[in-house]
């Protein structure tokens, strides 16, 4: 709870693998203050209110939102920013042009399982230098000028 985090000896020593530890565990402080003080220490379910906790980005709050409250959500992370652009189904320079994009275009049945398909891909096939386009399934519908060996 916000309550016993707040209460933790050092929460720089439990994140530290985590990187920006330092500047994490103090959002994190500032995070739980303000869901005791605004929230009665329950997490907000609305886009508006998430955006403005200590630390919450549109990725963050649209992952929470999708994760926490089954609310549909576009997260956009380095992954599905990439690869969306890649695949030329957006021309965006930023994930929240990308994030805005998407919620136009891509069917709202899609949304709240899209990144977690493109980060796996982007993680093993879609790589950011020297994607594996010889290894991917779709090569043949891409319009990446990866090598393409197929």
């Amino acid at each position: 709870t916000p309550e016993k985090m707040l209460q933790l000896d050092s929460i720089e020593e439990i994140i530290y693998p985590v990187g920006f530890y330092k500047t994490k565990a103090k959002n994190l402080k500032m995070l739980c203050r303000q869901l005791i003080e605004n929230h009665h220490g329950k997490v907000p379910s609305t886009m508006e209110e998430l955006l403005e906790l200590r630390g919450v980005g549109r990725k963050t709050a649209n992952l929470v939102l999708v994760l926490a409250f089954d609310k549909y959500g576009i997260c956009v992370d380095t992954h599905v920013h990439r690869i969306s652009n890649r695949w030329e189904y957006v021309d965006t320079k930023t994930p929240e042009e990308t994030e805005r994009s998407l919620r136009k275009k891509l069917p709202k049945r899609y949304w709240k399982e899209y990144n977690d398909i493109l980060v796996t891909f982007g993680q093993n096939l879609c790589k950011p230098i020297k994607p594996l386009c010889e290894h991917c399934p779709i090569a043949e519908y891409c319009p990446y000028p990866g090598e393409k060996d197929i």
